[in-house]
This record gives structure tokens, sequence and C-alpha cells, in this order.
């Protein structure tokens, strides 16, 4: 059974945001204890000395952005219109006059 979500709860996990973020510069060591992250969102860029749970300057690194989308989209142009209503044909002429 999974666990309920819980609004302002604990955290699970310890990932940082700051791995799949843009704005962020990870230098990272042989070990685990060895990693340097820094922001460049913030002015002057600040050395981050811990794991980020939330961060109002996230930029996601895996979302495309503007131009790379604008080269993805087709044009998409409009059929010509058909006629509307109901098709009349030589055998329902007929059918209708003798009513």
């Amino acid at each position: 059974m999974s666990r309920p979500y819980i609004k302002g709860g604990t955290p699970v996990g310890s990932e940082s945001r700051c791995r799949t973020c843009s704005n962020a510069h990870i230098m990272r060591g042989y070990r685990a204890s060895e990693m340097v992250t820094i922001c460049n969102e913030v002015n002057p860029n600040v050395v981050v000395p811990f794991s980020i749970y939330d961060c109002t300057g996230y930029y996601d690194k895996n979302r495309p952005d503007w131009e790379q989308m604008t080269k993805l989209a087709i044009d998409v142009t409009t059929a010509p219109l058909k006629p509307v209503g109901f098709k009349v044909g030589a055998g329902f002429l007929a059918d209708a006059d003798e009513d």
C-alpha cells in the first residue's frame, strides 16, 4: 500500500532539486561527500551547502525551451469547408413528392 500524500508534511527522500535544475552548477568528486552545488539563479551566485527540497527559481533542464519547441512544431492548416446539411439525391425527391 502506498503512503498517503499530506500537504506540508515531512518530505520523503533526499534527492536535491538542484540535480535537474538548469540554473545549478554541480561539481562532484569521487566520493559521495565530495559535491559542491552553486546556484546561478540568484545574484551573486550562492554555494548551496544542503539538499534543496523546493525552489522558486527551479527550471527543469529536461524541458525544451521556446526555440526548441518552435523547431519541433508542426504547421496545421484547416481543410476547405464542406457543405453543411442533408444530401439530396435523385431517389429522395420522388418519395417526397408522393406525400
